[in-house]
């Protein structure tokens, strides 16, 4: 609010500060794509959308969003771990998206925008959440496939649904809802592929996997597919977990 309040603010300092929130991406993301805005194609980014939308409006966007870690409490989640593993997903998307000539922007988006259905889904099922983690945590490996069996659907699915009812162009929905099968797509979109790998980084990332457990658990199908192999996918912007940085 202090940089959208200054008389000439600065768009580099504006996208720094929305890309850092998952919150504010899917909320500014959303707006930019309706119609009032008079957008003549989807809004796919971040830098775009800010382009777009005129300083008042992102500041009643800003205003109104969820926003930061101090946002409204989610029963059985610690928002500042989910923050942060979003935007460590965003940038890892970011970085292979680079390396296969897709568009980074993108990436990073659908990195960002990946688990709102995660936070949808701890919200709705409040009263079950604290034993389903017990189980496996919100950022688990297998977290996918306990959802599928106790739900009969994932935080993925609620992702996706969240998008196409946002209006989001239809690369953000695809890789959204196929991020945890995207070879399952009939019409296959790669940024759900790269979106796959970016989470397992990520996630292994939380969990700490070792090598024998980064090996065992990467999608070497998803991998070939892109022709990405699990060293390349690993060099992709290292994540250095600090002591004190995890919130178990």
């Amino acid at each position: 609010m202090t940089e959208l309040i200054a008389p000439e603010p600065q768009l580099a300092r504006l996208n720094q500060l929305f890309a850092s929130d998952p919150g504010l991406t899917a909320a500014l993301l959303r707006a930019a794509n309706e119609e009032r805005f008079g957008a003549h194609r989807q809004v796919i980014g971040i830098p775009q959308a800010l382009a777009l939308m005129p300083n008042a409006a992102l500041r009643a966007l800003t205003a109104a969003a969820p926003v930061g870690t101090a946002a409204r409490n989610v029963p059985g989640m610690s928002l500042q771990q989910f923050w942060r593993y979003s935007l460590e997903t965003a940038r890892m998307a970011r970085s292979l998206a680079g390396i296969l000539r897709l568009n980074p922007v993108a990436a990073f988006a659908a990195g960002m925008l990946h688990a709102v259905g995660e936070l949808v889904i701890h919200r709705a099922e409040c009263a079950r959440i604290n034993s389903i983690n017990a189980l496996a945590g919100p950022f688990d490996l297998g977290r996918v496939e306990l959802e599928m069996r106790l739900f009969g659907f994932s935080y993925a699915q609620v992702s996706g649904g969240l998008a196409r009812r946002w209006q989001l162009p239809q690369v953000l929905v695809e890789a959204l809802s196929y991020q945890t099968n995207p070879l399952d797509n009939d019409s296959y979109e790669p940024l759900a592929a790269v979106l796959n790998l970016a989470v397992w980084r990520a996630r292994a990332g939380e969990a700490r996997l070792n090598d024998r457990e980064l090996a065992v658990t990467f999608p070497g199908e998803i991998g070939t597919t892109l022709g990405l192999d699990i060293d390349t996918v690993l060099q992709q912007d290292p994540i250095n977990w600090k002591p004190g940085d995890r919130d178990d």
